[in-house]
């Protein structure tokens, strides 16, 4: 019977990682002689170490279960996988981890594509104490408007839900390195990434017909 996990997997990423088993083991929290039954299989570790384990390691749990470990896509993990569904009748905005089916409204979601935003969609970031403003100088009109805007990272999403006659603006807490959202109910998703760490007082600059400003 297979296992949930294999010491193939473990000693094999652990390798490629350039970790010793103390290294992995003090991420874990465990021995190294724990580490070493695991590679060794006279062991495996209990589940609720494996999202530890797979953090440890860089990686998503369902990467380190199935041992199907996208090299070629960008550490950003999650990030790169993130999936905006969005409902063309009422609106709802749908997110997952990758692609999948989902319905709402009686109507089957696609996922949206990301693009570069043009100039009637360019995504505005200040700097404004320990938080980002984003904006887009865009109609907000009832049949023409920004739905959302969102601030997706490695570790999660950050997504603020827009209506017609309300600014096209948000303000989020700034944090670590990842991707800006916004989708328009005509022209779909667009996307920049967030601003370089910049020095104090020193504005940074964002590609893509993105800007950003500090106060």
């Amino acid at each position: 019977m297979n296992t949930y996990l294999t010491a193939e997997t473990i000693r094999g990423l652990r390798e490629q990682r350039g970790l010793t088993q103390r290294a992995l083991a003090e991420r874990v929290g465990v021995t190294d002689k724990a580490v070493s039954k695991w590679e060794s299989g006279r062991g495996l570790p209990d589940i609720s170490l494996v999202e530890s384990l797979a953090e440890a390691l860089g990686i998503s749990v369902a990467e380190l279960l199935t041992g199907d470990v996208r090299e070629n896509a960008n550490r950003a993990g999650n990030m790169t996988r993130m999936r905006f569904y969005v409902c063309p009748i009422c609106g709802n905005v749908v997110t997952a981890l990758g692609e999948g089916s989902f319905s709402c409204c009686g109507s089957t979601l696609l996922p949206q594509e990301a693009e570069e935003p043009d100039e009637a969609h360019a995504i505005a970031v200040e700097s404004v104490e320990d938080d980002w403003h984003i904006s887009i100088d865009h109609p907000m009109a009832k049949d023409h408007f920004i739905s959302f805007i969102a601030y997706v990272t490695t570790g999660g999403i950050e997504l603020h839900k827009l209506y017609p006659e309300q600014p096209a603006e948000a303000r989020i807490r700034r944090g670590q390195s990842g991707q800006i959202y916004a989708y328009c109910n005509r022209h779909g998703l667009f996307r920049i990434p967030t601003p370089k760490r910049e020095r104090r007082g020193a504005p940074g600059v964002l590609p893509h017909y993105g800007r950003v400003e500090s106060r």
